[in-house]
């Protein structure tokens, strides 16, 4: 993301590129059981079938559990922060753990591929008399590179009244509780690109500042202090009342379905996993009224992953009914990790990353109910992938509105970190499944970035009806960045940056369309809605491009769009229209938004 336009305090111009940062994985190797062979003279038996993986087990070394009697707590939340503060593209990951109880005088600052939780059922099970920080220093100021970390299922009571949470995408903030009010700005209130807020309560005032745009959902704030681009609100008890485009405040009063996002507990010193139910037109948090609605699961009937595991090791667990916690770490695969059971969980802890190494795909989901897929991060390797993620197979049909699948906080990536290819990232067949928070990035910077060195040509695919997408970023991809072929498809907030490396006009032609749209309905659908969504072009490498429109729709009554904006930043690039052949142009290099409030 480049940094906004900012209205307060001091607006500031549009800066340069980001700096490359970073680099490479580490290789794991892999095991399997081998079947035991007789002798020749003896009359063959069959080989024996492999030891019945267990589950449950440690958390490995990159857990951290604290508790209130732990010494030294900030010593080390310091000690992960200087590892981790730059290493934008490193192979060190983390889970900052507390347990139930009440600390005092804590600062937890996080770096990249860090996530700190609390460990009870509910955020005020835990309470930090402190901070959890997100700042700039490391990057001058400037936090629209603050990715890949997360808080959640906290109480705050900030030192000085206000936490401090300056992040950029793929930075969830879920079930927290601050005790005061919550700032989204960097010191000094330099440039911001977010975010996301989920199930959260903040009894002050949320002040974005500098962010360009955010999403909140399902929550609770006291306030809202002011709007630069694109902020929307689903369910949000204190939301601003709906006034796009001036401020650019979109404001739904529920959110039509959702279901939060599986989290750690402990059950006195047992761990186990929390599955919250599914709630329709929801408003407020899950966790208002004291135990939060849901069933939960023993972590007996987990596999307990550790980094260098193979990808047949793990379909074996889940072969054998387990379900997957990812302990932070990188997982190299060779072949795709295969969800076959309904009700199955993937959970990641501390931004556990999958990496195919030979083209295939990371993952794979059949078309059964339930399953919940959160909290990790898909990397493409360097042999292009067909696809990274797979909800569903093709031609899925099943009803699963009783019970949808849920893609929360899967994060996928391609390049930045070394030379990754994939034509499509996450393709969405099943029916009503709800993808709550992802970021699905082609990296415009790092190593191994290059308009054909990490070459994406489709960011998401949606094929499968009744989709829902509640946050739903997706930037940089060679060709389309969002296409949806399904019907009554849904979508509140998208936020899109366009390929900035397109060496010229010829390179992004569409046939006679200039530019391919970032949010493309096709043509066969009647049926669709979507609410705040916003694409930006920043073409700096032949800043003459003009993208035909930022949104592309059949024109029908059915297929319906709320609060839409474009904007060119700094006038690398331009955008002809807004969706379809409407709006207005972006001009010169004011960095403001041309805007459509409803489509058609």
């Amino acid at each position: 993301m480049p940094p906004a336009s900012m209205e307060s305090p001091t607006p500031r111009p549009v800066m340069g590129r980001r700096t490359v940062l970073g680099a490479a994985a580490a290789a794991a190797t892999g095991s399997a059981l081998a079947g035991l062979s007789s002798p020749a003279s003896a009359a063959p038996t069959a080989p024996k079938a492999p030891r019945a993986l267990p589950g449950g087990g440690d958390l490995g070394p990159n857990v951290i559990v604290f508790d209130p009697s732990t010494a030294g707590i900030q010593a080390k939340l310091d000690e992960v922060f200087r590892k981790q503060e730059s290493a934008q593209f490193g192979t060190g990951r983390y889970a900052l753990l507390f347990k139930p109880g009440t600390y005092h005088g804590l600062n937890a600052q996080l770096g990249f591929y860090t996530s700190i939780a609390g460990l009870g059922l509910s955020p005020d099970d835990t309470t930090i008399n402190g901070d959890v920080t997100v700042d700039a220093g490391w990057f001058n100021g400037n936090a629209t590179q603050n990715f890949w970390r997360s808080a959640e299922n906290l109480a705050l009571v900030p030192v000085n009244g206000t936490n401090r949470w300056a992040v950029a995408q793929a930075a969830p903030f879920r079930r927290m509780h601050i005790r005061g009010g919550l700032n989204l700005a960097p010191d000094g209130y330099g440039w911001a690109s977010g975010g996301y807020i989920a199930d959260s309560r903040v009894d002050g005032q949320v002040g974005p500042y500098s962010q360009q745009q955010w999403y909140t959902r399902d929550s609770s704030v006291g306030g809202w202090a002011n709007a630069v681009w694109n902020m929307v609100f689903s369910g949000v008890e204190g939301a601003p009342a709906q006034s796009f485009p001036n401020p650019p405040y979109t404001t739904l009063g529920t959110t039509p379905v959702s279901r939060e996002k599986p989290f750690l507990y402990l059950n006195g010193s047992e761990y186990r996993v929390f599955l919250p139910e599914k709630r329709t037109n929801a408003r407020g948090v899950t966790w208002g009224n004291g135990t939060p609605r849901g069933t939960s699961l023993p972590l007996s009937q987990f596999y307990v992953a550790k980094p260098g595991v193979s990808a047949a090791t793990l379909n074996q667990a889940l072969s054998e009914g387990l379900h997957l916690l990812l302990t932070p770490g990188i997982y190299h695969l060779d072949r795709a990790v295969q969800v076959n059971r309904a009700n199955t969980v993937v959970l990641g802890l501390g931004y556990a990353t999958l990496i195919p190494d030979n083209g295939v795909t990371a993952l794979k989901v059949a078309d059964v109910d339930g399953v919940r897929l959160a909290g990790f991060l898909v990397d493409a390797g360097p042999v292009n992938s067909a696809t990274l993620v797979e909800v569903g197979p093709r031609g899925a049909s099943r009803d699963h509105s009783a019970n949808p699948t849920t893609v929360q906080d899967v994060f996928i990536r391609i390049g930045g970190a070394g030379a990754g290819r994939a034509t499509t990232s996450m393709v969405v067949n099943s029916r009503h499944t709800i993808v709550d928070h992802t970021w699905v990035w082609r990296a415009d910077h790092g190593t191994g970035v290059g308009w054909e060195t990490n070459r994406a040509d489709y960011g998401v695919v949606v094929n499968g009806d009744d989709v829902l997408a509640t946050g739903l970023f997706v930037e940089h991809f060679n060709k389309y960045d969002v296409q949806w072929f399904g019907q009554r498809g849904r979508t509140i907030f998208f936020q899109n940056e366009k390929a900035y490396d397109a060496p010229n006009q010829a390179a992004v032609q569409n046939g006679s369309v200039r530019g391919y749209a970032a949010y493309k309905v096709a043509d066969s659908v009647t049926s669709h809605e979507g609410w705040g969504l916003g694409s930006y072009c920043y073409y700096n490498v032949d800043p003459t491009i003009v993208q035909h429109h930022g949104f592309a729709a059949p024109n029908t009554a059915g297929v319906r769009f709320h609060n839409l904006l474009v904007v060119s930043l700094g006038g690398n690039g331009q955008y002809a229209h807004v969706v379809n052949d409407i709006g207005a142009p972006t001009s010169g290099t004011s960095t403001v938004p041309s805007t459509v409030v409803s489509y058609p």
